[in-house]
């Protein structure tokens, strides 16, 4: 279970071709402006998600994001995890081995989600746009760290609504989320993003 939690939020090793920019004409930079400007209009958003990943079968959960820099992921029982983004560290608790282990924000594929400001030109590389009748996507990467792996947002369109992120590791494997019962706005307590505390007071 550790392992499936992991994959959407934590870091891979390893390294795998980066696929380059692409090219942007006209259409293209102005629908790059529509993701960026509906991304940024995100205050807060809490909703439920279910969860795919290769060798871990579904799983559901509830999420919360409260911007810049919150997030805070609860699988349903049995998945005995909490990820938590406290505008500093992403800290992954699992309450059945009582473990705690953290990584800068920065080190994963959630960093400009939680940005104060969302650019998908500054640190980011767009490498693929999909657009279809209702339905928008776009991929990109981390500029510095191509081998880190790459994200996918899938929009509906008309109007802009985030409905689901694939999280690409360096390895290739994947795990897919997709958003239902989306709210946005209204206030989400601080208690949301504290950092878990180990029982035992273990954290590696």
């Amino acid at each position: 279970m550790g392992a499936l939690a992991v994959a959407t939020l934590l870091p891979r090793a390893g390294a795998r071709a980066a696929t380059g920019p692409l090219v942007l004409d006209e259409e293209a930079r102005a629908d790059i402006a529509r993701v960026e400007d509906y991304l940024n209009s995100i205050t807060t958003l809490r909703a439920r998600f279910q969860q795919y990943s290769e060798g871990g079968g579904v799983v559901f959960g509830n999420i919360y994001v409260r911007r810049p820099g919150r997030m805070r992921v609860e699988y349903d029982p049995p998945v005995p995890v909490i990820l938590v983004a406290d505008g500093i560290v992403v800290s992954y608790y699992d309450s059945e081995l009582d473990q705690l282990n953290q990584v800068p924000i920065s080190a994963t594929p959630a960093w400009f989600l939680l940005r104060k400001e969302i650019s998908l030109s500054d640190g980011i590389t767009v490498t693929a746009l999909d657009k279809r009748p209702g339905a928008l996507r776009l991929t990109m990467h981390q500029t510095k760290e191509p081998e880190a792996g790459s994200v996918d947002l899938i929009f509906a369109d008309q109007p802009l609504e985030l409905r689901q992120w694939t999280l690409t590791d360096s390895t290739g494997k994947q795990a897919r989320i997709g958003l239902f019962d989306v709210r946005m706005g209204g206030d989400l307590p601080n208690e949301l993003f504290a950092t878990p505390r180990p029982r035992r007071g273990n954290r590696d």
